[in-house]
Parts: structure tokens; sequence; C-alpha cells
């Protein structure tokens, strides 16, 4: 069952990515639209790792 899920995960994973390739070349409206998601997607898990990261040991940078 997980495999499953996580296969399903990567399918959908490359299928945003083939969306955001082919929207920039042009492509029809829902790629774009499909683009458009896997963008904001992709930014919002990229700046919750940052603050989780940030939030977690704050002290680290002072080590050097």
């Amino acid at each position: 069952m997980i495999v499953v899920l996580l296969l399903g995960v990567l399918v959908l994973l490359i299928g945003g990515c083939a969306c955001v390739f082919w929207a920039e070349r042009g492509g029809p409206r829902w790629a774009r639209v499909v683009a458009t998601v896997t963008l904001t997607a992709s930014d919002l898990l990229r700046s919750s790792g940052k603050k989780r990261r940030l939030g977690q040991n704050p002290s680290s940078q002072d080590d050097d």
C-alpha cells in the first residue's frame, strides 16, 4: 500500500515538472494552470523548510 502511495506521489511530481516544462514553451492553458500550482506548492514547501531549519537551532551560527 505504501509503495502505491509513493508511486502516486512520484507520478504527480513528474507530471507537475512536465507541465512546468511544457508551459514554458507555450503549452495549453491547463498545463499553465498545473505549472502554476506546482511552482506555488514548491515555493510553499521550500519556505516552510527554511523556517523549520532556522527555528531548529538558532545558536548553531555562533559556533564558528
